[in-house]
């Protein structure tokens, strides 16, 4: 079975920065496009980015994040990262890494079919 775990989480002061990271392990993850997804209470799950499995520009942001916001891969580790800069009250969240079915990335979480426990990410004023 696929798993991937999520870590890096925690409470921050606004204009703070966190690195999530999210450890695959049990099948492939290097050849698929994986992507950062978050959910705040009472709200529907976002897309937050994602990443293609090669190298090059093969990234998407949501606005919300976009130049704030870095995600980044290693493949021989089977990890992925969530860089977060000047970190914002309403980026308070449960943070999720998921696999894409395939190799380019997508915004819709349907199109994800591993998904990691989460993460907790609180931004304070």
């Amino acid at each position: 079975q696929g798993r991937l775990v999520e870590s890096g989480g925690g409470l921050v002061q606004a204009g703070g920065s966190l690195k999530l990271s999210c450890a695959g392990s049990g099948r492939t993850f290097n050849t698929y496009a994986m992507g950062w997804f978050r959910q705040a209470p009472g709200l529907e799950r976002e897309f937050v980015a994602a990443i293609i499995p090669w190298s090059g520009d093969g990234t998407d942001y949501a606005d919300s994040v976009k130049g704030r916001f870095i995600i980044s891969r290693d493949n021989a580790e089977n990890t992925v990262y969530l860089q977060m800069n000047s970190l914002k009250p309403e980026d308070t969240a449960v943070y999720y890494c998921a696999r894409n079915y395939g190799a380019t990335h997508s915004r819709r979480p349907e199109q994800y079919d591993y998904w990691g426990q989460g993460t907790q990410v609180t931004v304070s004023s």
